[in-house]
Formats: C-alpha cells, sequence, structure tokens
C-alpha cells in the first residue's frame, strides 16, 4: 500500500513565450490565418500569427507559424 503512484489523469506541457507552436505550409495565407485562429481559440494561452519568408532549396517560400505570447 501507498508504493505507487496511481493512473495520470492528465499531461502538462510547458510553453515559454516566443516557442513556435505551429507551422503551416502549402496553403494560401487567408487559409492558414483562419485554422491557425481556430487553433489559437482551443488554447490556454494568447497566441499570435507570424510569417516568415525563406527562400530554400526545397521551392517553400512562406512558413506561417502560431506562436506563444506572455499573456
Amino acid at each position: 500500500m501507498g508504493s505507487g503512484k496511481g493512473t495520470p489523469d492528465h499531461w502538462v506541457a510547458v510553453v515559454k513565450r516566443g516557442r513556435i507552436m505551429f507551422e503551416m505550409g502549402g496553403v494560401d495565407e487567408a487559409t492558414a490565418k483562419e485554422a491557425m485562429r481556430l487553433a489559437a481559440n482551443k488554447l490556454p494561452v494568447d497566441a499570435k500569427f507570424v510569417t516568415r519568408k525563406t527562400s530554400g532549396l526545397a521551392g517553400i517560400t512562406k512558413t506561417r507559424e502560431l506562436e506563444a505570447v506572455e499573456s
């Protein structure tokens, strides 16, 4: 008796300010913004939509990201 911790009922992940949480490519910016807006509404932290222009070898021209912000 008392030697176990029991079953975990939830998990916690620490997300620091400025951490990129989601990245999206291959869709137009309006679609990406709407998808990220819906995702951000389900998160318990404030988030903002940021874009990054890159010129990679794979032909990727834009990356859309959702970044955690301090509330």
